[in-house]
């Protein structure tokens, strides 16, 4: 108390001198204390009432608990009586047990009478329920039944009541009531045809549907407190639960199954396309049911059974079972095909499950896979064995047939640009891109599976093409008047691998995203080229076959007199590219190039085998001025024939060479070849002793002279430039043939 004290006098001392800070304030000390004094009266106030409040409330539960006391003393007072007034009256109650079974007794009797009426009605209101039944007016029907059921269950359950191990009575009223059951089934046999034929009684009568599902609901209720009886009682009803809805949901399920069943009307023996037939007549009458199903059959039966979401599932679930069954079967490619692409996308497009109509009322994306992954892989399989097997079939016939085109008579035809083609390159990518699109309509990455493998079979279709191309050639060299139109159908067969390049091209660009080169490809493109270059070669061997007698006669001692070989040469070649027009680039650019250094390379060949020996300076210049003019020759009709910008210096190889021949100094002899070999750094020795030996008038001494200089400084081959004289041989004079040469010469003299 005292240090409580102490503190309010403090605080009292610092609130004095708050207010008492400056001069002035001493006027106001009156006024402050009064001040003071009220707020002092107030609190004093509010103390005091507060402690009264304290004080009735203690007060108020103190009697209150005296109260509570004195009531508690009475309550044990009242159960001492009620206990003591028990013990006593044991003995009494155990007197009244006859009266307890009168009472029982009483109320089964009261039972009885109440159901008395029904009791003795029981036949009548059978043969009117049958007849309801017969008469289709289900609803009434039930109602009797109901009344029948009702009448037999209550007095059972009173048998049970009151003796529940007598069964005699049990079976007296169950064989009284036993049509009872017969009626149960037969209105259970009537409700499961309505729901059979759901479809159809909801468009011509709506009203019968509602009524087997109020029927079914009124079965489901009884069911229910029949069950909730059991538990307290232990007794049920004979029949008891029908289980109604769940049987309701069976016959639903079934008749799905059914209708989805029920869709194949033909075989693959009376119709090829019956599965394309099969998959159609299922998504009509799957649209067409779920569409009647959320506009109409959902108003029959309650909200909460979800009406539409369940007919959903069992179509969705038939229809799964439909397509498993058909993927187990031996379905060809095609059909193969025709499932997978059904399955994949037809099912969930707009065409069906994602109509308009029905994409309000589901999600198509919760939807289970109609086949599971690894029979859709099983399939994809099946199909790549088929098609694979199929497709070397197709290529195999396509070739024999162009094949046979080969042998005709006619010329092949041209297209818009007048270049030789046979039907094979579009027989063969028609096959090609009909597949591929039927396989984009399963899937992106089985399009690109097919496209890959496509382009492997066609690898091994351009090797078999090669073979047979090299076959025609044999065939025709063999006798070279057939076939009639052998060069044609050459170009043709040219022709053909450069638009296999453009074909394979436009797939790629149509049927894959990847623009990365594969193994494939490069295989491929390979291939084509050396058809197309062999087809050249072919041509061009055809055209030096008719050239050998011609070019057998240059640089001869009949050429030197006065030849018209070149001229012949000159006609025939252009003749023959009148038809080498025909073929595509760039293989008529190659070709016409190979032509000439062909051409060139004969005729060096012809100075390299010594055909001639020059006799004197006349000679050499009549020869060389008839090169120099035979390679003018080569050159204006190469030029004509666009043989590329090669033509001056392999014409310019003839040239070269006459005017080593022209030179009428041997003393710069030595010069006129090293100009040669540095303008074609790819001739040998062996040539420059060939064209020396041809001049005539080289001793062994200059001979050897000028091929020492020249190995001492030989030129090296930079390789940028097509060699000339690099496959041209130098024929060795061997023993035997002095011999001949020495003889012929002798015979020569002495005639």
């Amino acid at each position: 108390m005292e240090e409580t004290s102490r503190e309010a006098v403090a605080t009292a001392v610092q609130r004095v001198a708050g207010m008492l800070q400056r001069s002035d304030q001493l006027d106001k000390v009156e006024q402050y204390r009064r001040r003071e004094a009220r707020k002092k009266a107030s609190v004093e106030a509010r103390l005091k009432a507060a402690i009264q409040s304290q004080l009735d409330g203690v007060r108020t539960g103190l009697t209150q608990l005296h109260s509570a006391l004195l009531d508690v003393k009475d309550i044990q007072g009242s159960l001492a009586d009620v206990s003591k007034d028990w013990r006593q009256s044991i003995n009494t109650i155990e007197n009244l047990k006859d009266v307890k079974d009168a009472v029982v007794q009483h109320s089964q009797l009261a039972s009885a009478v109440e159901n008395l009426k029904n009791i003795f009605s029981v036949p009548e209101i059978v043969a009117e329920t049958q007849e309801l039944i017969e008469q289709g007016e289900l609803l009434q029907a039930h109602r009797k039944l109901m009344e029948l059921e009702c009448s037999r269950d209550d007095l059972m359950y009173e048998q049970y009541r009151m003796d529940s191990k007598n069964t005699s009575d049990m079976n007296l009223i169950s064989i009284y009531f036993e049509d009872v059951q017969g009626l149960s089934d037969e209105l259970a046999k009537q409700l499961w045809m309505v729901l059979q034929r759901s479809m159809l009684t909801v468009r011509r009568d709506p009203t019968m549907l509602v009524s087997v599902v109020r029927i079914i609901e009124r079965e489901v209720k009884i069911d229910r407190r029949m069950v909730d009886r059991k538990k307290q009682s232990g007794f049920i009803p004979p029949g008891r639960p029908k289980r109604w809805k769940d049987k309701m949901f069976e016959v639903l399920e079934g008749t799905v199954s059914t209708r989805i069943e029920g869709t194949q009307s033909v075989t693959r023996e009376v119709d090829k396309m019956w599965l394309v037939r099969l998959l159609e007549i299922m998504r009509k009458y799957v649209l067409d049911d779920l569409i009647v199903v959320k506009n109409l059959m959902v108003q029959c039966f309650p909200q909460h059974y979800d009406t539409f979401n369940r007919f959903f599932g069992l179509y969705h679930n038939a229809v799964s079972t439909r397509v498993k069954e058909l993927a187990f079967e031996d379905l060809e490619a095609n059909e193969i095909v025709s499932l997978l692409t059904w399955v994949l996308n037809t099912y969930k497009s707009v065409e069906m499950m994602g109509h308009p109509d029905l994409y309000s009322e589901c999600d198509i994306n919760q939807l289970e896979p109609l086949l599971p992954q690894d029979v859709v892989d099983d399939l994809l399989s099946k199909y790549v064995k088929t098609f694979t097997s199929n497709i070397t079939g197709w290529l195999r016939k396509a070739l024999e047939t162009d094949k046979k085109d080969w042998q005709k008579e006619t010329e092949p035809e041209a297209d818009q640009d007048g270049y030789y083609q046979t039907t094979l390159p579009a027989i063969v990518f028609q096959m090609f891109e009909q597949n591929l699109q039927v396989a984009a309509q399963i899937d992106g990455d089985f399009k690109e599976q097919v496209l890959k493998l496509c382009l492997k079979q066609m690898n091994t279709f351009l090797i078999r093409y090669r073979e047979e191309a090299m076959t025609y050639k044999e065939e025709h060299l063999r006798d070279r008047q057939l076939p009639q139109c052998y060069v044609q159908y050459m170009i043709a067969i040219i022709n053909n691998c450069q638009t296999f390049k453009e074909s394979i091209n436009s797939l790629k660009r149509k049927y894959t995203q990847s623009s990365e080169p594969t193994d494939s490809d490069a295989a491929i493109e390979r291939t084509l080229n050396e058809v197309a270059k062999e087809g050249c070669q072919f041509l061009l061997d055809e055209v030096f076959l008719d050239l050998e007698h011609h070019l057998n006669e240059l640089l001869t001692r009949k050429w030197l007199s006065g030849s018209h070989a070149v001229d012949t040469i000159c006609v025939t070649v252009e003749d023959y590219f009148n038809d080498f027009n025909k073929i595509k680039k760039p293989f008529n650019q190659e070709m016409t190039s190979e032509a000439l250094r062909r051409v060139v390379v004969e005729y060096i060949k012809a100075v390299m085998q010594k055909r001639i020996t020059f006799k004197n300076a006349d000679e050499r210049r009549e020869g060389a001025e008839r090169m120099i003019k035979e390679a003018d020759q080569f050159k204006f009709l190469f030029r004509k024939l666009a043989a590329g910008e090669d033509t001056d210096r392999l014409c310019g190889a003839i040239t070269a060479i006459a005017e080593v021949f022209k030179l009428t100094d041997p003393t710069l002899l030595f010069l006129e070849v090293t100009t040669l070999v540095s303008k074609y750094p790819d001739i040998r020795e062996e040539h420059i002793q060939a064209l020396l030996a041809v001049r005539g008038d080289a001793s062994r001494e200059m001979r050897q002279m000028i091929i020492g200089t020249l190995s001492e400084n030989k030129v090296s081959y930079s390789g940028f430039t097509q060699p000339i004289f690099k496959d041209i041989t130098v024929p060795t004079i061997t023993m035997t043939t002095m011999t001949t040469m020495t003889s012929m010469a002798t015979a020569k003299l002495l005639k």
